[in-house]
C-alpha cells in the first residue's frame, strides 16, 4: 500500500494552494466568474478524472502504433442541487484525432482506461459514463 500527501493552505478568503509531496503546486479558488483565476475543488475533480483516463488511453493507442494528431477529453458533471452538491453523474467525451485509428479500437481502449485502470474513477461513487470519438485531421 502506498500513501500520498497533499497540503492545502489558505492564501486568502477564497484562495487556496495545494502542494503535493514533491512540491508541485496547484492554485484553487472559490470565486465566481469573472473573478475566477483557478479551478474550484469540483473542477479539479473533473480534471483529475479526465487526466487519469487520458494517460492510459493515449498510452494504449501509442502501443498500438496509432498516430495521434490531437487528443482531448471533455468532462461534464451533473451536480446534486442540495448539500453536499456532489456529482450525481459524470460524462467523459474522449476525442482522438488520428489518420489511422478506428473508432472501435479507440472505444475499447477508453473503456479499459476508465473502467479498469483509472484510480480516480475507482475512487468515486458517482456514476461515470464515457464516449469516444475519432476525428480525421
Amino acid at each position: 500500500m502506498s500513501k500520498r500527501n497533499v497540503t492545502v493552505r489558505m492564501k486568502a478568503d477564497y484562495e487556496y494552494e495545494a502542494v503535493n509531496q514533491q512540491g508541485n503546486v496547484v492554485q484553487i479558488d472559490m470565486y465566481d466568474a469573472p473573478n475566477k483565476k483557478a479551478q474550484s475543488p469540483m473542477d479539479l475533480l473533473l480534471s483529475a478524472l479526465a487526466g487519469c483516463g487520458s494517460v492510459d488511453a493515449v498510452g494504449m493507442m501509442k502501443k498500438k502504433r496509432k498516430t495521434i494528431v490531437d487528443f482531448y477529453v471533455e468532462a461534464e458533471g451533473d451536480r446534486y442541487d442540495g448539500i453536499p452538491a456532489y456529482y450525481k453523474s459524470i460524462h467523459l467525451k474522449f476525442v482522438l484525432v488520428s489518420p489511422d485509428a478506428t473508432e472501435e479500437e479507440f472505444k475499447k481502449v477508453v473503456a479499459l482506461s476508465v473502467e479498469k485502470y483509472c484510480s480516480v474513477a475507482s475512487s468515486l461513487k458517482s456514476e461515470i459514463t464515457f464516449s469516444a470519438e475519432v476525428l480525421r485531421p
